[in-house]
């Protein structure tokens, strides 16, 4: 691991000032992504600022009923929260699903959320990659992906957003809060995370120094569930995992919210899913019809496959799930 600096602000301006003052300089908040990428020497900051321990650790009730989530909160903690798994099942049981009871107890709402998007190409050195030296090339579109991306994939990335928690946050609705050199401002979570396009360097829309400092929840409406398969029963990425929320009025769909992870460069809404389930009744023909609707877009490389068929029968099976517990 190449030296560093390392600072502790007291507030979120001071914090911000930092970064924005340094180009080599990275937040950091748990720290269970980005001290593994520095000893492998893929992230090589000079300076380090903890943003761990500001005052952005409580979990508080909005004004409008929801809920605001601290960025500095940890994943465990979060999970355990009788708020959290009463009103918002989804999001309980995607952190439960995410990498280990050790790593849950350091790693932070924010950081979770701003992980890398990688695949191991990314994190091996010796090796090109367009997410860490764009214009090397992405030797995973002939090499190893059998785990990577089938939907919004490009020529330069089809690594997959690894964060189970981003998932179910996507099909919530949810809304990070942001605070920046310019001021504070808001963006929706479905948006924060960024295709690779051309340019997979880039995994968000944060410009230099923003700092996340909450995540709103809008008041829950309906059931909600997540559902993972991976390829063993902890520690394990997402090799397709599916966040759902019905609300159910008279026998109808009202609203649907699904959300799909394991299978994009970002947390993936499955809108297309959504406009098909929504005023039709609940059903497994319809929740297939609606899933392969989403899945056409799919376009799978030589070895992942698998995943259209894997993906759509999830999405179905969780929408039973949640119909049957109503």
């Amino acid at each position: 691991m190449k030296p560093f600096c390392y600072e502790r602000p007291h507030d979120a301006k001071s914090a911000v000032a930092l970064l924005d003052g340094s180009d080599g300089s990275m937040f950091l908040g748990g720290g269970t992504n980005l001290v593994d990428l520095m000893r492998l020497e893929v992230a090589t900051p000079s300076l380090l600022v903890d943003v761990s321990r500001l005052p952005f650790d409580r979990l508080e009730e909005s004004d409008s009923g929801g809920l605001v989530i601290g960025a500095a909160m940890r994943n465990s903690d979060l999970a355990a929260e009788l708020q959290v798994r009463r009103r918002y099942p989804v999001l309980a049981e995607a952190l439960l699903a995410g990498a280990s009871g050790q790593l849950r107890n350091l790693a932070t709402v924010g950081g979770n959320l701003l992980q890398r998007t990688r695949c191991a190409y990314f994190q091996d050195v010796t090796r090109p990659c367009n997410k860490r030296n764009p214009g090397s090339g992405c030797p995973a579109h002939e090499g190893e992906h059998r785990n990577l991306a089938i939907l919004g994939w490009s020529d330069d990335c089809v690594a997959t957003h690894p964060s189970d928690m981003a998932v179910a946050l996507a099909a919530l609705d949810a809304v990070v809060h942001v605070q920046g050199p310019i001021g504070q401002r808001t963006v929706p979570l479905v948006e924060l995370h960024r295709l690779p396009g051309t340019d997979p360097s880039l995994d968000t829309v944060l410009a230099r120094g923003e700092l996340v400092t909450a995540v709103e929840l809008p008041p829950p409406s309906g059931r909600s569930a997540y559902r993972k398969v991976r390829e063993r029963a902890s520690f394990s990425f997402a090799i397709v995992s599916v966040a759902a929320s019905l609300d159910l009025s008279d026998g109808v769909i009202r609203e649907a919210r699904v959300a799909l992870g394991g299978v994009a460069h970002k947390p993936w809404r499955a809108t297309l899913a959504e406009q098909e389930l929504r005023g039709k009744s609940p059903g497994e023909s319809t929740f297939m019809r609606a899933a392969e609707r989403e899945l056409e877009t799919a376009r799978p490389l030589r070895d992942n496959g698998y995943k259209i068929p894997l993906a759509r029968n999830l999405i179905v099976r969780t929408l039973c799930e949640l119909v049957e517990a109503t």
